[in-house]
């Protein structure tokens, strides 16, 4: 026993009491959830068979071995309260009918070969679950971290509170706009300047190679210039084209809804992506140009290498 004390029993008819009066225990603790109006118990221990009974002669679900996470999820979505211990400050056991949670409905559907329990409606709409099926375990781990890319996408654009258009649109606009403000210098900063603006090329380059060649063959009108290179396409064409896009929005005051143009990976044209839904949170462009910044500055700062010598292996025989 716990606290390093133990009973000696000598009479088996003791014996046989100690072990009604657990079951009598257990039996009080269950009667505590059920007449506080629970129909719904989860644990994350096991539930005895005995224990058992008691629920289904109540018709009450107990569910054992739930996870901790879920249990908190559970909470959450019901408005429930994870009890530790029925324990009270005066030692007795007492059970608070505010302590349970409220759901719509709690079902046990089956999903392929496997038994969920469903819990509809709650407290709070803010929580649910989302159940991803695939072929194959392959295929359901790119499905879930595809998943999981878009909800931070979209929980970082909430974030920042604006959010600006995607497919090299930013990218494209402020090197045109560098390469403009470089030429007003006379220094030779007018170098590091242009320098950073064809860096920023990078990106939408980058956008047309990979996303022209990922895509699936699409049933579309004849091709449109310039995708990806692995697709037998030369990606800097659709690039040239977007610089003159957004060189066109900061010369000509009437080409101004240029600025949010971008490339649109599945049909090959500029278009608006602001108004296409193709968009990106203002904070993550920020801080992907100023980490960029950051690291190519401290790559430049170092002066100095230290390279070792191949050791020089001894001739055979010597």
């Amino acid at each position: 026993m716990a606290m390093g004390v133990s009973v000696v029993v000598t009479d088996p008819k003791k014996l046989e009491e100690i072990r009604q009066r657990e079951a009598d225990i257990t039996k009080e603790r269950i009667q505590l959830l059920l007449k506080a109006g629970a129909n719904v118990i989860l644990t994350t221990k096991g539930i005895d068979d005995m224990a058992l009974k008691y629920f289904v002669e109540a018709g009450c679900i107990a569910l054992r071995r739930v996870r901790k996470d879920d249990m908190r999820r559970i909470a959450k979505l019901t408005g429930g309260t994870m009890m530790i211990t029925l324990a009270d400050m005066e030692g007795n056991e007492s059970f608070d009918a505010s302590l349970l949670g409220v759901a719509d409905e709690v079902s046990e559907e089956r999903i392929c070969d496997d038994d969920h329990l469903v819990i509809k409606g709650g407290k709070s709409q803010r929580y649910c679950s989302v159940l991803l099926r695939g072929a194959n375990s392959h295929m359901l781990d790119e499905v879930e971290r595809s998943l999981h890319d878009a909800l931070c996408a979209v929980k970082r654009a909430l974030e920042s509170s604006s959010v600006v258009p995607g497919g090299g649109c930013v990218e494209s606009a402020l090197s045109i706009y560098l390469e403009n403000f470089a030429t007003t210098l006379g220094s030779r900063e007018q170098l590091a300047i242009a320098e950073f603006a064809e860096a920023l090329l990078v990106i939408p380059k980058q956008v047309a190679r990979t996303h022209g060649a990922a895509l699936p063959p699409q049933p579309r009108p004849p091709p449109s210039p310039a995708l990806s290179v692995n697709a037998a396409r030369d990606a800097t064409e659709i690039v040239a084209k977007l610089r003159a896009t957004h060189h066109a929005a900061q010369t000509d005051p009437t080409k101004a809804e240029y600025k949010r143009y971008g490339l649109d990976c599945i049909s090959g044209e500029i278009q608006n992506n602001l108004q296409a839904g193709i968009i990106e949170p203002a904070l993550s462009k920020v801080k992907m140009i100023q980490f960029a910044t950051e690291a190519a500055i401290t790559v430049l700062r170092i002066d100095d290498m230290i390279k070792l010598a191949p050791e020089e292996q001894g001739q055979h025989g010597m």
